[in-house]
């Protein structure tokens, strides 16, 4: 399970947001050897004066935020870092430098979904990759 925040400028990221989460999708399920078929994103937009960033990003500044299941190698997570910077950078010319992404890990038996706990889920993946 993975569920993932993306906030940025809204001039800057409104009109990419479909693109964005294609990217991201693709990272993941590559990073991670995650299912086509799960995907779960959310986008924030914020004005100009609601967002405050560091003096050496650009206005294309992106966080993004990954709530997943524990259990990923930390080769994977940084897999998952890699493909996310260079991909950003080739498809929007966003520099790896305007881009921050936070990933939180939590036990399975701290999810909620489909009426069950997340440890008394079948799942048609694998977590340990």
């Amino acid at each position: 399970m993975g569920q993932v925040k993306v906030y940025g400028i809204r001039s800057q990221l409104m009109p990419i947001r479909s693109l964005v989460s294609d990217v991201l999708h693709k990272c993941i399920v590559e990073a991670f050897k995650y299912p086509e078929n799960k995907r779960i994103h959310r986008f924030f937009y914020l004005d100009d004066e609601d967002f405050f960033y560091p003096q050496d990003r650009t206005n294309r500044y992106t966080i993004i935020e990954i709530s997943l299941f524990e259990g990923r190698s930390v080769a994977s997570k940084n897999d998952l870092y890699q493909l996310i910077f260079i991909r950003f950078e080739q498809e929007f010319g966003i520099r790896p430098n305007d881009v921050e992404i936070t990933l939180t890990e939590t036990p399975l038996h701290n999810w909620g979904i489909r009426g069950k706990s997340g440890d008394e889920l079948i799942l048609d993946y694998k977590v340990s990759v």
